[in-house]
């Protein structure tokens, strides 16, 4: 399970690009427009896998949040942490390319 702990990063925009970041926002936060951002690029693959593993991680955190699922237990299991556990196995794990070398 990912962590839920954010460090601070600042980042310095020239002023168009910081104004078009936030009409790109709009009503969400801009911090969380420039985290997912940075999370497709440093995660590398494909933007169809990317754009993937957010709809996956942005679903774990909704089964995480609501109380009726984790409430929820099942012969005995807890069903919101089981769920978890199932949609994180489907988080695609690209390998990073391999750097090409000069000459190549």
């Amino acid at each position: 399970m990912e962590t839920k702990r954010l460090i601070p990063y600042s980042v310095h925009l020239p002023e168009e690009i910081y104004r078009k970041l936030k009409a790109a926002a709009g009503e969400r936060k801009a911090s969380g427009l420039v985290r997912d951002a940075i999370t497709l690029i440093v995660e590398g693959g494909t933007t169809y896998n990317g754009g993937y593993n957010k709809g996956v991680r942005d679903s774990i955190r909704v089964v995480e949040a609501e109380s009726l699922v984790n409430g929820l237990v099942i012969n005995g299991k807890r069903v919101g942490p089981a769920l978890v556990t199932q949609m994180e196995k489907l988080i695609i794990k690209e390998t990073t390319r391999a750097k090409k070398t000069r000459g190549d």
